[in-house]
């Protein structure tokens, strides 16, 4: 990205959002490698959170901005990009509506791996769990478009979907046939 010409299509704007929480996750981490500190977030859903944000933001975001990358060369047709922008939007607010709270109740000392919390816990719970479900939600919105896009979306006619795409897998027919190449290419 850095000297590029960004172009926010529904990928970027995914990879965009990795760099962003899974920094976000990675300062998180720095407050929890602290050993004084850590003291106290040890254990608490501080943990959790940072986890989260590490973990899901590096996979579930990354993979869905990889997903919208390569769907139209693997199946040879286009997601609704419409769609893809709007599932992005409510999965991002949604991740942070679900993950951000939780590093208040780890502040505040609610422990992880209880079956139940104390009420002073309740609201910021209440928040996590709407976001969560939201989340859920934005991962529907996902699979439906997926879905969408292999049955009837709309057909490519040029090999190279993407603009400055450049690789050998961007060279052949969308989608790709069986036995791409019958004799090696040369790679310069």
């Amino acid at each position: 990205m850095y000297k590029g010409a960004l172009t926010f299509e529904t990928p970027m704007l995914f990879s965009i959002a990795f760099v962003i929480l899974f920094t976000f996750g990675g300062f998180t981490g720095m407050m929890l490698s602290i050993a004084a500190a850590d003291t106290q977030y040890h254990d608490t859903y501080f943990v959790v959170a940072h986890f989260h944000y590490v973990m899901v933001a590096g996979a579930v975001f990354s993979g869905t901005a990889a997903v919208y990358y390569w769907l139209p060369k693997w199946c040879g047709r286009m997601y609704d990009e419409t769609m893809g922008k709007v599932q992005f939007w409510i999965a991002f607010i949604a991740f942070n509506i679900t993950f951000m709270p939780q590093h208040f109740l780890g502040l505040a000392g609610m422990p992880r791996r209880y079956s139940d919390y104390g009420l002073q816990f309740a609201d910021w719970n209440m928040v996590s769990s709407i976001g969560a479900f939201l989340y859920g939600g934005a991962q529907l919105l996902f699979l439906y478009n997926v879905i969408r896009t292999i049955g009837w979306g709309k057909p490519i006619d040029d090999p190279q979907v993407w603009e400055g795409a450049v690789g050998l897998e961007w060279t052949v027919p969308t989608p790709a046939p069986f036995h791409t190449f019958s004799t090696p290419p040369v790679v310069k």
